[in-house]
C-alpha cells in the first residue's frame, strides 16, 4: 500500500513539474507553425508598407510634378498616409521580434510560461496570441502598472 501512495506521488509531482517547463512537444510542433505563418504575413505587409512608402518617396525625389498633388490638403493627406505606413511598419516589426522571441523559447523549452509569475500560460491565450509572454492576470498588472516588464 505505501508503494501505491509513492508512485501515485511520483506522477503528481512529474506533472507538476511538466506543466512548469512549458507545454508539450506536439503542442509546440502546433505554436511554432502558428508563428511562422503570422510572421511570413507581417513580412509581407511590411514589404507591401516599404514599396508603397519607397514608390511615393521616389516620385518626389526624380522630380515626376504628374503626381504632384495641385493642393495643400493635397500634401497634408500624403504626408498623412506616409506617416501613417510607417507608423504600421514600426509595430509590425515589433510584432516581428515578439514572434521571433516566442520561438527561442520554443527551442529553450520555456514556451507557455509566463515570465512575470513563472506559472502556464493558457492554451486559449496562446491560440489567441501565440507570441504572449505574461499569463492573462500579469498582463493585466502590466496595464494597471502594478508590475514591471521583464527585458529581453
Amino acid at each position: 500500500m505505501a508503494q501505491k501512495r509513492k508512485k501515485t506521488s511520483r506522477a503528481q509531482v512529474s506533472s507538476t513539474r511538466r506543466k512548469k517547463r512549458g507545454i508539450l512537444n506536439a503542442e509546440a510542433k502546433h505554436f511554432k507553425e502558428l508563428l511562422l505563418e503570422k510572421r511570413r504575413e507581417i513580412l509581407r505587409n511590411v514589404s507591401e508598407f516599404e514599396d508603397e512608402a519607397l514608390k511615393k518617396s521616389r516620385l518626389d525625389a526624380s522630380g515626376d510634378l504628374s503626381s504632384m498633388p495641385i493642393h495643400m490638403a493635397d500634401l497634408g493627406t500624403d504626408n498623412y498616409e506616409q506617416e501613417f505606413a510607417l507608423g504600421l511598419m514600426d509595430s509590425e516589426r515589433k510584432l516581428l521580434r515578439e514572434i521571433d522571441l516566442a520561438l527561442g523559447r520554443i527551442e529553450n523549452k520555456t514556451y507557455g510560461i509566463c515570465e512575470g509569475t513563472g506559472k502556464p500560460i493558457s492554451k486559449a491565450r496562446l491560440e489567441a496570441q501565440p507570441w504572449a509572454r505574461y499569463c492573462v492576470e500579469y498582463a493585466r498588472l502590466l496595464e494597471q502598472g502594478l508590475a514591471t516588464e521583464s527585458e529581453e
